[in-house]
């Protein structure tokens, strides 16, 4: 079967259809056609995705812009080719497989520019999302990928369903804009746009019926940790408790260990997760612990989070301590997490001046390299409007270096009525970068 009848046969085989069916396909305008209302993504020189480092780069002032032409993604569509995303997987009734099995052996991979496409269909409706360039920081010099191909990490607070349908009060967002019918496609289609090779979510309550059989068919093994309490469980007809994913691409890493963490704050335990996973990666042979969490949220709850993230930091410390990889040295670390917690909080201090040796990689984006984006997330509650800096990648600093970073969109991209809204499904932004690890002797230290 080739690879788009095999693309459309896992539509029909996990995604039950709402009523009405499905429209009739229309053909995709020529890439780099600029007709309005079109939708936008970012295309590298071999057609899919976008540009990974080690193709020529473009000077610039703080950074290099990495340029890449638009591809159109279609007009308007109220396509349901995802239905519930589940007809084997009831969402009234959430199987739990054991995280600790390869349940992902035997599945047939499908081509990720066919399930893209399905996307860019079932949002032919839907307004561009904002156009963002991958740069390269201008203080890092461009090095070799031959026997050392960048890893790309994305971070990504998706916003759960139940919480932005029934908690959240985006008041300047249509409950339309929210509705799971289309939202599940923007943030599968930001995904399949970048083709990550690690993918670290959080308030994820559709893992199982959507997020696990889908991402599995792309070649990532998954793994999962929910809230001990989700505030989602209070809404009605919720899909369960959210919780923090963790996805890694199957042809790139072999999973040596994982960790699943609560956090705890003054020797009690808390509701927040996190994830650590210890990678091999089957390019360079050599190790990476990556791990993803989300921390307590609302203003007052500061020493909660610095708790928090000291406690996360303490085990990180364990399970990446030298003689527990490979090598001689301690595993290069990725931490990746909502830390609800602007730089001026103590969290971000104690991560920054971590033993573990950890920077942020987004302060790159900065013309002196030390300063962190305006905002990560954007958003207009009853309380009022709120721009802020939560979302961080931290990375270990002398074993692995960042190559290129997602830049952060301006404030005319992301629109007066701020976020969520019709063009791009959470209110937190997407970080991205391309890492790689440090050749000769800063490997070891």
């Amino acid at each position: 079967m080739n690879s788009a009848r095999r693309c459309s046969a896992l539509f029909r085989e996990i995604c039950v259809s709402s009523v009405g069916g499905q429209p009739a396909r229309t053909p995709l305008p020529p890439a780099g056609s600029a007709a309005t209302g079109t939708r936008c993504c970012h295309i590298g020189p071999g057609g899919g995705g976008v540009r990974r480092t080690g193709d020529p780069l473009k000077p610039g002032a703080a950074a290099s812009t990495i340029t890449a032409p638009v591809c159109p993604m279609g007009s308007s569509s109220s396509s349901r080719l995802f239905g519930t995303m589940a007809q084997a997987l009831s969402s009234s009734s959430l199987a739990q497989p054991d995280p600790d099995l390869d349940q992902d052996q035997d599945l047939v991979e499908v081509e990720p520019e066919q399930l893209l496409r399905e996307c860019e269909e079932a949002l032919r409706r839907r307004p561009a999302r904002p156009h963002r360039d991958l740069v390269q920081p201008k203080l890092l010099a461009p090095c070799s990928h031959q026997h050392n191909p960048s890893i790309r990490v994305l971070q990504w607070n998706i916003l759960a369903q139940a919480l932005g349908e029934g908690k959240d009060s985006f008041i300047r967002c249509p409950l339309e804009a929210l509705s799971w019918h289309e939202r599940k496609y923007q943030i599968l289609e930001e995904i399949l746009t970048y083709r990550p090779d690690i993918v670290c979510l959080q308030e994820v309550d559709h893992y199982y019926d959507t997020f696990q059989p889908i991402m599995a068919r792309l070649g990532y093994h998954g793994n999962f940790l929910p809230k001990p309490w989700s505030p989602c469980l209070d809404v009605e007809h919720n899909n369960g408790p959210d919780g923090c994913a963790l996805f890694y691409r199957r042809s790139r890493f072999h999973l040596h260990s994982t960790a699943h963490l609560r956090l705890s704050a003054m020797m009690l335990p808390t509701n927040q997760v996190a994830i650590a996973q210890t990678l091999r990666c089957l390019a360079t042979g050599r190790q990476l612990c990556v791990a993803v969490t989300h921390l307590k949220a609302r203003s007052g709850w500061e020493r909660l989070r610095s708790a928090q993230g000291a406690d996360l930091l303490q085990s990180l410390q364990g399970i990446t301590a030298p003689g527990s990889g490979a090598g001689p040295g301690p595993v290069p670390l990725v931490v990746c997490g909502d830390f609800n917690a602007e730089p001026s909080e103590d969290v971000y201090r104690r991560f920054s001046s971590s033993p573990l040796g950890l920077s942020s990689a987004y302060k790159l984006l900065s013309g002196d390299g030390q300063t962190e984006p305006a905002y990560t997330s954007w958003k207009i509650r009853p309380s009022g409007e709120s721009c802020s800096t939560l979302d961080y990648i931290w990375y270990s600093e002398c074993a692995l270096r960042v190559e290129a970073l997602l830049d952060i969109p301006t404030e005319q991209q992301i629109g007066p009525d701020r976020l969520p809204s019709y063009h791009y499904p959470s209110d937190h932004l997407a970080l991205l970068c391309d890492i790689s690890f440090r050749e000769g002797p800063h490997r070891l230290l």
